[in-house]
C-alpha cells in the first residue's frame, strides 16, 4: 500500500512521534495551524470517516482516548479541539483517518477560526 501515515506508523517516513500505543500513533504536523497541532492516527488502515463499520469502530474511541492522554501528558489546559476531514471537498489529502488535535490558542468556530496560528 503507498499510504503516507502507513509509512509513517511504520518508520519509513520519520516524524516527530508525540504519543504511540497497540492502536494509535500520534505526531507533530509539518503545516501546523495552530501552536499545537498533532495528528493523531489508528495504526489499522482505514481510508476516511465514511469507511467507519461496526468492526472497526473501536479505534476510533482509541483515538479520542489517546487525545485525553496526550492533553494531559503536554498540559493542555484551556481545550482543545479534534477535527477529521473526510474527502477531497472536506480537505481530505491524506486518505488514511486522521484526527487534528488543535490547541494553544482560543479558538472561534466557522472554518476560517481554524487558522488560528496565521
Amino acid at each position: 500500500m503507498d499510504c503516507l501515515f502507513c509509512k509513517i506508523i511504520n518508520g519509513e517516513i520519520p516524524s516527530a512521534k508525540v504519543y504511540e500505543d497497540e492502536y494509535v500513533y500520534a505526531f507533530k504536523d509539518i503545516a501546523p495551524i495552530a501552536p499545537i497541532h498533532y495528528l493523531i492516527i489508528p495504526k489499522t488502515h482505514i481510508s476516511g470517516a465514511n469507511e467507519i463499520t461496526e468492526e472497526n469502530s473501536a479505534l476510533v474511541a482509541k483515538v479520542f482516548e489517546a487525545a485525553a492522554k496526550i492533553a494531559k501528558a503536554e498540559n493542555i489546559e484551556n481545550g482543545f479541539r479534534i477535527i477529521t476531514n473526510c474527502g477531497d471537498d472536506a480537505g481530505q489529502t491524506v486518505k488514511h483517518l486522521h484526527f487534528h488535535l488543535l490547541a494553544g490558542v482560543k479558538m472561534g468556530w466557522g472554518p476560517e477560526s481554524v487558522n488560528a496560528a496565521e
